[in-house]
């Protein structure tokens, strides 16, 4: 959301200060409460189908007894009810109804990653999911409701915030895989096996860099129609090294906690680096 709101600025957005950032809040609400209700969503659904007891990582409500499954599963509604309002408020401000099905799509999939009977999470299509809707569909959408069209820059960047995003849930897949074949969980890591599973993780973790170094290069030699403040976000390549030389490396059960935890904080300065750029190059 942050990066498709800087780009946005960078695309020069027609709007008025005032309703440019009434825009920009609204997808962060919108984003926030898809993010937090997917959370509570998936802690509800394993935790009711038993596929948290062996699980090795954070704190899990349901699977831990910490707190009733109905408790969190109504938590994941309101999340989700916040976001739809918000929501509806961007389309009813952007006149752009077909949001209206977007919105219905990303709330249906926060559901039944884990949930109903046939979870795709299951089966092996969560690290594509998180890539459209936590790339694409976030940064390009939001980055819609700002400018009014769809932007190539934003596009290219999406698929580079949507690739961290997979490399979140890389981690916690490879982490489980022995636990999720227990269970019955074909997961991407799973299906993929450990050393491919590695393989994939560390590609997605490398290739936010390049298509950035290719948007910025694209900045010099064609300039006002791509960031070269892009570049930026290298400040923080020296933090991939841990994580990546980690998971290289072979670590399993918590040692891959801690490589979630370092993967976490690459995934928010590359995005605030990134954010921070696109404003630098509109300036």
């Amino acid at each position: 959301m942050a990066v498709g709101t800087g780009v946005a600025d960078f695309l020069i957005s027609e709007l008025s200060p005032f309703q440019f950032w009434l825009r920009a809040i609204l997808a962060l609400v919108v984003a926030l409460g898809l993010q937090i209700g997917v959370n509570y969503a998936n802690d509800y659904s394993d935790g009711v189908r038993g596929t948290d007891e062996m699980r090795v990582g954070p704190i899990r409500l349901v699977g831990q007894g910490l707190a009733e499954p109905k408790e969190v599963r109504n938590a994941a509604f309101i999340c989700f009810g916040a976001a739809a309002i918000a929501g509806l408020l961007l389309v009813i401000l952007s006149q752009s109804w077909w949001l209206l099905v977007v919105g219905a799509i990303a709330i249906l999939a926060a559901w039944y990653y884990t949930g109903g009977k046939h979870p795709y999470g299951y089966s092996g299509l969560g690290e594509i999911a998180v890539f459209i809707f936590f790339g694409p569909v976030a940064v390009v959408g939001t980055t819609f409701v700002l400018v009014g069209h769809i932007s190539l820059v934003a596009l290219c960047l999406s698929f580079a915030v949507g690739l961290l995003a997979c490399a979140l849930m890389l981690t916690n897949n490879l982490r489980d895989i022995s636990s999720d074949i227990e269970s019955g969980k074909r997961t991407l890591a799973v299906q993929l096996g450990d050393r491919r599973t590695r393989d994939v993780y560390m590609l997605a973790m490398t290739l936010p860099y390049l298509i950035c170094a290719a948007v910025g290069l694209l900045g010099i030699g064609l300039p006002g129609g791509f960031p070269k403040g892009v570049f930026l976000v290298f400040v923080s390549l020296p933090l991939v090294y841990l994580p990546w030389s980690s998971v290289h490396q072979g670590a399993r059960g918590s040692d891959l906690v801690k490589v979630l935890g370092l993967t976490s904080l690459v995934y928010v300065f590359f995005g605030a680096l990134l954010t921070i750029g696109l404003f630098v190059s509109h300036a």
